[in-house]
C-alpha cells in the first residue's frame, strides 16, 4: 500500500544531542527511507527553532511550534481537567489543527507518535491507517517512584501524575496497533501493568552513532589541565533533568571524597546543558567541574579515565552509557542505568549498587590502567556487535506498516 507517514514528536528531532532527540532523529530518518514523512513537533526555545531547517531536509512537510505553555498553566489545567500534567504541558491547538489538516490533505497510511504526551494529538483514524505509539520509557512508573520516595505536596503531585499518566498510557496502548519501549525490561513492566501481550507491546532498542562516537575519529581535545591534572571522572547528560541532577549530587558528595582520599587531585566533570542551580553549586566542592553545554562531548569522554552513570532512577536505555562505551571508555554504572543494555558486568562495564561500591570500583580501575583500557576496548567491541542503529531499527518499517504480504516481500 502506497502512502505517507505522519510523525509526531515532543521536541524537534535535531540535532541528535540529547537522549530523546537521538532516538527520534534516527527513527525519523529510518522511516523517511521508505515513505514521505510529515513531522509535527515542538521547539523548547529559539535554539530549537533554528533546527527546523535541518528537519526540512528530511521531512516532506513539517510543523514546528514553540512550546509556550508554562508548567504553572499546565498544572492548573491538568488539575481542572483531571489530566496528566505532562500531557497538559504539551497541549497546543495549533498542532491539533495541523494534524487534522495533514490527515485530510495527505495520503497518510500510518501515524507514528513518539513519547506519551504526543498521543493526544492523534484523532480517530480512518480504517486502514495504522497507529504505532513509541512510549520510549514507562514514564508513569518514574513519577510513581518519585511519589513513593518523597513526602509533602510534591510527593502527592508525583503520585497523582503517576496514576493519571498510567491511565492515559494504558488507554493509548489499547488503541494503538503497536506500542514500543526502549528496552525489553520496560516493555515487560508495561505488559504486566496493562494486561497487553507481546503482540501489542514490544521493545525497539536504541543504538549509537558508531562512526561519530569513535575513539579513532578526529576530535578536538579539551584542555588537559582544566581543573587540575589528576584522574578525570566524567558524567554526561542534560543537567536540568531530575535523575541526572540527583545522580551528580550523590556522586559529588558521597563518592568523590573517597576517590580524592586516595587521589587528592582527582576531578569530577559534570558535562551537559542547562545545569540546574543545585548542579552549578556543586562546582564549589573540591575537584568538581561544571562545564555547562559543550560543543563536542566526545572531547570530555576521550579524556576521561572513567565515565560514571550513578543514576538511582533510570528508565530504558541510557544513551550516555552507550556513547561512553562506544568511545572505548571504562564505565562504572548503577544497576538502574545499566538495565536494558546488552552488556555484561565485569566484561563490558562495571556495575556498582551504591556509593561505596562505586568508589571501590573506580579506585580499582584507577589502580589498574591496563584493566581499564581492556574494559574500554571490550565496551567498544560490544557496541559494534550489538548497537548499530541500522540493526536496532531494521524492523521499524514493518512494525509501523505491518509486515509486507508474502507475495510482495523483498528478498
Amino acid at each position: 500500500m502506497s502512502g505517507d507517514i505522519l510523525f509526531l514528536c515532543h521536541r524537534v528531532p535535531f540535532p541528535p544531542d540529547r537522549g530523546d532527540k537521538i532516538r527520534s532523529c534516527h527513527m525519523l530518518k529510518r522511516l523517511a527511507q521508505i515513505a514521505p514523512v510529515h513531522v509535527g513537533c515542538f521547539a523548547d526555545d529559539e535554539r530549537d527553532m533554528r533546527f527546523a531547517a535541518d528537519l526540512a531536509q528530511v521531512a516532506a512537510s513539517q510543523c514546528v511550534l514553540p512550546r509556550d505553555r508554562s508548567k504553572l498553566v499546565a498544572g492548573l489545567t491538568g488539575l481542572a481537567k483531571r489530566q496528566s500534567m505532562l500531557v497538559s504541558l504539551f497541549d497546543h491547538r495549533g498542532l491539533h489543527r495541523w494534524v487534522r489538516q495533514t490527515l485530510n490533505e495527505r495520503p497518510i497510511r500510518a501515524v507514528f507518535a513518539y513519547s506519551a504526551q504526543m498521543a493526544h494529538f492523534v484523532p480517530p483514524l480512518a480504517p486502514g491507517v495504522r497507529f504505532m505509539m513509541d512510549f520510549v520509557d514507562f514514564d508513569s512508573a518514574k513519577y510513581a517512584a518519585y511519589g513513593q520516595q518523597g513526602s509533602g505536596p510534591m510527593a502527592w503531585i508525583n503520585r497523582r501524575e503517576g496514576r493519571l499518566l498510567f491511565d492515559f498510557e494504558r488507554r493509548v496502548a489499547a488503541r494503538a496497533d503497536l506500542s514500543s519501549f526502549v528496552s525489553e525490561a520496560e516493555a515487560a513492566l508495561f505488559r504486566a501493568a496493562s494486561g497487553l501481550d507481546a503482540r501489542r507491546v514490544v521493545a525497539v532498542g536504541n543504538g549509537v552513532a558508531l562512526d561519530y562516537f569513535d575513539p579513532a575519529a578526529p576530535i578536538d581535545p579539551i584542555d588537559p589541565v582544566q581543573g587540575g591534572q589528576g584522574p578525570l571522572l566524567v558524567f554526561t547528560g542534560q543537567m536540568d533533568y531530575r535523575p541526572n541532577v540527583e545522580a551528580v549530587d550523590s556522586f559529588a558528595r558521597d563518592v568523590l571524597p573517597h576517590i580524592r582520599a586516595v587521589h587528592p587531585d582527582a576531578r569530577f566533570a559534570i558535562v551537559g546543558r542547562n545545569p540546574a542551580a543545585s548542579v552549578q553549586a556543586l562546582a564549589d566542592l573540591p575537584g568538581v567541574i561544571v562545564t555547562g553545554g559543550v560543543p563536542d562531548v566526545r572531547g570530555w569522554l576521550a579524556a576521561a579515565h572513567v565515565v560514571v552513570a550513578p543514576l538511582r532512577i533510570a528508565r530504558g536505555i541510557q544513551n550516555k552509557v552507550l556513547e561512553a562505551m562506544a568511545m572505548a571508555r571504562p564505565v562504572v554504572s548503577s544497576p538502574q542505568a545499566a538495565e536494558g543494555i546488552d552488556a555484561r558486568d565485569g566484561d563490558h562495564l562495571l556495575v556498582a549498587a551504591d556509593p561505596a561500591q562505586e568508589a571501590e570500583r573506580i579506585l580499582a580501575l584507577l589502580a589498574d590502567p591496563a584493566r581499564a583500557q581492556a574494559l574500554g576496548l571490550a565496551a567498544r567491541a560490544r557496541m559494534e556487535q550489538r548497537y548499530r542503529w541500522s540493526a536496532t531499527l531494521s524492523d521499524l518499517p514493518d512494525m509501523l506498516l505491518g509486515p509486507a504480504p508474502a507475495a510482495l516481500a523483498c528478498a
